[in-house]
């Protein structure tokens, strides 16, 4: 309509009302000006007739356009209350039906509830987000409102509250919901702690490197790091270095081929997730996923406090200087518990995959390289690598001592 203005199509504007043409004056004033520019004063409305070619029709016509935007206003306020007062209540919220319910966002659907459950189990075990995507691809699981899986949408679906059975309210989590939990909220403290740990916005290569992480300089104690070492265009050798840089620290004297430290590791691995030491080292364990368990409620004993925190000073009982000072020490809390539930080592991982090995050898060369990193970080804590002898040409054994998380 505004372009057939514009251009002479038309010389008057026909509406069942203003406030369907408008709803805010400075959308008013644009028409007008537009109207003026192209010599259109006419226009009619079921209610009455505007001539914007004088002062009252003009006057007529602002005054209407502050009533519409005084009631559009109000409806938009209601409207917010309502989703509040819904979101208090627990209520689901949406058209679209979430990823593991049933389109009455109440009830459970089994089958994705179980694959919810893997995701993170997976993810807590040290899949990446990518990797999660493409095996569900690969799986042929479908989404709940897509034909493929993107990595934002799992991303969203491990940090949701709403399959930890939290109301959410513009991303806060208001309080508990009325659709039952698929997984519990100190699973979603685990991978949102998780999550901040390893920055998972930033872009990252896809690994290459088994062991990236897991090996220490049996010389000084730092980090392995992996560096290929191209011994001819054709001939690329995979490595573990001990850097001596000033962003790595350490001596730099010490070298092992990539590919039998990781066979030699991998073997021990499987071996030992069906060992009898293992399943003895699990029974102990449940003390360290109750202390997970108290540090969630901790955490968010914290946040509760920092939300009441937040509401006095908008009620003016605290003034910001007050609010600050009470605030940083919260703050440190809940970042240092956060730190702390990453850090704890949880078991849920470790006791699905305990007795496996046997299975996991046989699949071994067919899982991708996250999945097989993650089965080995369930219980391998790290290794140190010995120095070797020179000019050996094969491994020596006893070079590599693993140090077990289990």
């Amino acid at each position: 309509m505004l372009a057939d203005l514009e251009s002479g199509a038309r010389d008057a504007v026909l509406v069942y009302n203003l406030d369907r043409l408008h709803r805010r004056p400075v959308e008013l004033e644009e028409f007008v000006a537009l109207c003026e520019s192209v010599g259109v004063r006419d226009v009619a409305t079921v209610t009455a007739d505007i001539d914007l070619g004088n002062d009252d029709g003009l006057f007529m016509a602002r005054i209407f356009a502050a009533f519409a935007a005084k009631e559009s206003g109000r409806k938009s306020a209601r409207i917010r209350r309502k989703m509040l007062q819904n979101a208090e209540q627990g209520r689901p919220h949406g058209s679209v039906r979430p990823f593991g319910y049933e389109p009455d966002k109440i009830t459970v659907r089994s089958e994705e509830a179980a694959v919810v459950r893997e995701m993170v189990d997976r993810y807590l075990a040290g899949a990446s987000i990518r990797s999660l995507t493409m095996w569900l691809n690969d799986s042929g699981i479908a989404p709940a409102a897509s034909k493929s899986w993107r990595t934002s949408a799992v991303r969203q679906i491990l940090c949701s509250g709403r399959v930890a059975g939290l109301r959410e309210h513009h991303g806060q989590v208001i309080g508990e919901a009325a659709w039952p939990a698929i997984i519990s909220p100190m699973q979603r403290d685990q991978v949102l702690a998780r999550m901040t740990a390893r920055a998972l916005t930033k872009t990252r290569a896809p690994r290459t490197y088994l062991l990236s992480g897991l090996l220490r300089c049996g010389r000084c104690g730092n980090r392995l790091y992996s560096q290929a070492r191209h011994v001819n265009p054709e001939n690329r050798v995979r490595r573990y270095v001990c850097l001596s840089g000033p962003d790595q620290g350490g001596c730099g004297r010490l070298t092992v081929v990539a590919q039998p430290v990781e066979d030699l590791l991998t073997d021990a691995v499987l071996t030992r997730l069906d060992s009898p030491a293992l399943a003895d080292a699990l029974v102990g364990k449940s003390s360290v996923d109750a202390n997970v368990a108290e540090l969630s409620v901790q955490l968010d004993a914290d946040t509760a406090r920092l939300d009441e925190l937040a509401a006095l000073y908008a009620d003016g009982a605290v003034t910001a200087r007050e609010w600050i000072a009470a605030r940083d020490p919260i703050t440190a809390r809940i970042a240092q518990t956060r730190k702390a539930i990453a850090a704890a080592t949880d078991t849920a991982d470790v006791n699905e995959l305990a007795g496996t090995g046997h299975l996991l050898r046989e699949q071994w060369d067919s899982l991708d390289i996250d999945r097989q990193q993650a089965v080995i970080k369930s219980v391998l804590g790290h290794a140190v690598i010995a120095p070797g002898t020179p000019g050996a040409r094969s491994l020596d054994i006893n070079r590599v001592h693993p140090h077990w998380r289990i």
